[in-house]
């Protein structure tokens, strides 16, 4: 082969060696750069432990107006949800019969005391007569018999004088306490009676009492913990303190106490029903209410914390992503306890100031390297972990 010729299959085929290696570069895989994650550390500080329970107010005393005699109604005293004094005028019956009965009954009484009096000056002037014989000491007996006898009438018109006054009196229906009156369930003009029913209630609201149940566990527990302590039984006024949350979500201002806790536990629920009590000075607290019960049960000092979104649920297990100084991913199994606003009090292999994955847990996987970022907290909740069961406010 002539050199004029190999020169000329040099040229030829160099550029497309040339562009051969060109594309072997080209082909080669370029690492991707490690996930962008938000972390945050792992807070230690002391956490009070509360406890909600759904609770109905009720109050403090409810008073079952009704009639007490029959008669009919000609007024009605007072407007319907308004506030009523002990002893306010709620109902008027018409008197008219009672007030009669009432007049016969005192000119019965009259009679009989009249009676009686005639008798006693027969036993007084009988008495010396019988000393000295000008009459039969026979008579003078039948005297104070009859003196007697009379006695008993005017004792048994006096009772029914009283009688008579009572009905009397059970014609004007008063408030038996200070309290809010109902709705009127009669009319001006029903005839009324004791066996026509209620016609109002008055309820004693300031204070007013909130009923919620507690699991019989849970009052074992605080009833030991108060007796180790020296302090009050959760049965008496010295239980915790209590806040109420109203359905608005607001807590109501005022804090309240424990009242006292039933005698027995409900079989069919296994929980006892506590009473709390609680000054309701503007009547905000309306009785039927339905509210949200706190009370502060402990303080559990040094917990971690971690947000919610940082926790993820796997086949009943809890875990977080660790982040070390590498930035290399360490999954981690925690235990969930508490919930405390956003966040949980979390226990396991974790410390305090430990970067955990808050944002973009998905992205991680044990072993892998991320790009760590501080997290945001404004960013939207995710639903990665629900509220450990165990630790529901359900007691």
């Amino acid at each position: 082969m002539t050199k004029k010729l190999i020169r000329r299959i040099v040229w030829v085929t160099l550029p497309l060696l040339l562009a051969g290696s060109g594309c072997k570069e080209k082909e080669k895989v370029v690492a991707p750069k490690p996930p962008e994650v938000e972390v945050v550390a792992v807070q230690q500080r002391d956490v009070p432990i509360y406890r909600d329970w759904v609770g109905t107010l009720e109050g403090d005393v409810n008073a079952t107006i009704s009639a007490q005699v029959s008669g009919y109604l000609i007024s009605r005293n007072y407007d319907e949800g308004s506030a009523v004094t002990n002893g306010q005028v709620l109902f008027q019956i018409d008197p008219a019969t009672f007030r009669a009965a009432l007049d016969k009954a005192k000119a019965q009484m009259d009679q009989a005391i009249a009676q009686r009096d005639k008798y006693a000056l027969d036993v007084k002037r009988y008495r010396p007569l019988a000393a000295t014989e000008a009459i039969s000491k026979q008579e003078l007996d039948d005297a104070i018999q009859n003196e007697k006898t009379a006695q008993a009438e005017v004792e048994a018109d006096k009772a029914a004088v009283e009688q008579a006054q009572l009905n009397l009196n059970f014609t004007t229906i008063r408030s038996p306490l200070d309290g809010v009156a109902g709705l009127a369930k009669a009319q001006v003009g029903d005839l009324l009676g004791p066996s026509t029913g209620q016609l109002t209630t008055v309820t004693k609201i300031e204070p007013i009492r909130a009923y919620f149940s507690i699991s019989q566990q849970l009052m074992t527990q605080l009833q030991e913990s108060r007796i180790a302590e020296g302090r009050d039984s959760v049965r008496s006024n010295g239980g915790p303190e209590l806040e109420l949350i109203l359905a608005s979500g607001t807590v109501y201002p005022i804090k309240g106490r424990v009242r006292f806790a039933n005698n027995q536990v409900d079989v069919k629920t296994g929980t006892i029903t506590v009473v709390g009590e609680f000054t309701n000075p503007q009547m905000l607290l309306v009785p039927g209410m339905f509210v949200r019960v706190r009370a502060l049960l402990d303080t559990e000092k040094n917990a971690l914390l971690v947000p919610q979104r940082a926790v993820t649920e796997m086949q009943g297990q809890y875990l977080v992503a660790v982040v070390g100084e590498d930035n290399k991913v360490s999954i981690r199994p925690v235990e969930a306890g508490e919930r405390i606003g956003q966040q949980w009090v979390i226990t396991g292999k974790v410390k305090a100031g430990d970067r955990v994955v808050a944002e973009g847990i998905q992205k991680v996987r044990d072993g892998a390297t991320v790009n760590p970022v501080p997290f945001n907290g404004n960013a939207a909740p995710t639903s990665a972990a629900p509220a450990p069961k165990a630790k529901a406010s359900k007691e």
